[in-house]
């Protein structure tokens, strides 16, 4: 999805786009856009010299909801971090939200035949793009954060892609899968049911008057698919984690899932361990105690296997859910800049 945008906030600082065509999504599978532009917040005198915060969103996030505001009053992501960054809370860095959205609401920044390399269009496109284009960032420069599926995202590009990022911030990340999507899969069913099956229901998507919480999951389920579970031989081209007519679930399939989990994915002798290894403690993890996802249980999963591993990291808990919760960067990204 492209479109134009410049817009001049307080303090000198600047929320556009960037324009790039992607040569690895070129013939991707679901028919997505190689052309989209990219929001980039970049502070007063331009992002010379700076660090390089690549900043990815969650589920059903793409670049036009980035720099809208979801009411008058209260000011969105880009402008909250140019506030905090002209106050001297964080520090001075160019902000990077990479469009890496699909038609079925999200890639989750893996490289998957069922959608695209995701994770190599970041890494190996996307952020030399933007660098070359602002003259930010460089090796040891640049970090990576997200929230939701953006935090999952965040925690595996660090895994997969070692060195590519000096740090890495999870909120919320998806992680303790056998808790969090297991969770919504009898909405899904039901959403499918409704429709006629999740070929039907995905036909019927894009003219839906609205997007309830079943019909949530039911597209979600199927991009998760898309991103674990994907099957070119299948009608779907996909292979569901349970049967859509019974509801049974499928062990071996929902296995594939597993095995993205950052729950399961630490070995202390495994590379993905020493990706995060050699962040030397600059990784961040936080959650709320209220996530509606039980995302704060896989965490608290997830931490002991970080400390088994002798992965250093500062990991918060909150009070608050899995929404409304932008503030946080306010305590990551000084984590991660410091130094920078």
């Amino acid at each position: 999805m492209r479109f134009a945008y410049r817009r001049e906030l307080a303090g000198g600082f600047v929320l556009t786009v960037l324009d790039h065509d992607s040569r690895l999504l070129a013939d991707n599978p679901l028919g997505d856009p190689t052309q989209r532009s990219h929001p980039v917040l970049v502070p007063p005198g331009g992002g010379a010299g700076l660090p390089l915060v690549v900043l990815l969103v969650g589920y059903t996030g793409f670049n036009h909801k980035v720099v809208n505001r979801g009411n008058l009053w209260q000011p969105n992501l880009p402008e909250r971090i140019a506030a905090a960054m002209d106050a001297g809370r964080v520090p001075p860095a160019v902000v990077f939200w990479p469009s890496a959205e699909t038609r079925l609401g999200g890639s989750q920044y893996v490289d998957s035949p069922g959608t695209g390399p995701y994770a190599r269009y970041v890494v190996e496109e996307l952020v030399p793009f933007v660098e070359a284009e602002l003259g930010c960032g460089g090796d040891g420069r640049r970090v990576v954060a997200g929230k939701s599926s953006g935090g999952f995202g965040a925690l595996h590009l660090a895994m997969r892609h070692p060195g590519a990022f000096r740090g890495a911030a999870s909120h919320s990340g998806d992680m303790g899968f056998d808790v969090s999507h297991v969770r919504g899969f009898s909405d899904a069913l039901d959403a499918w049911s409704r429709h006629g099956g999740p070929a039907a229901f995905l036909e019927a998507l894009p003219t839906l008057p609205e997007l309830g919480h079943l019909e949530h999951a039911g597209v979600e389920c199927l991009a998760m698919a898309s991103c674990y579970s994907p099957n070119p031989e299948s009608p779907l081209g996909v292979d569901l984690p349970m049967d859509p007519d019974s509801g049974e679930p499928r062990p071996e399939v929902f296995a594939r899932w597993l095995a993205f989990d950052p729950v399961r994915r630490l070995e202390e002798d495994g590379p993905e361990a020493e990706a995060l290894r050699a962040l030397d403690g600059r990784l961040w993890l936080d959650c709320g105690e209220r996530d509606e996802f039980a995302l704060h249980w896989g965490l608290r999963r997830l931490l002991p296997r970080l400390e088994r591993c002798g992965i250093p990291h500062h990991a918060e808990f909150h009070p608050g859910g899995h929404f409304g919760i932008d503030e946080r960067y306010e305590r990551s990204l000084p984590f991660l800049l410091e130094g920078l």
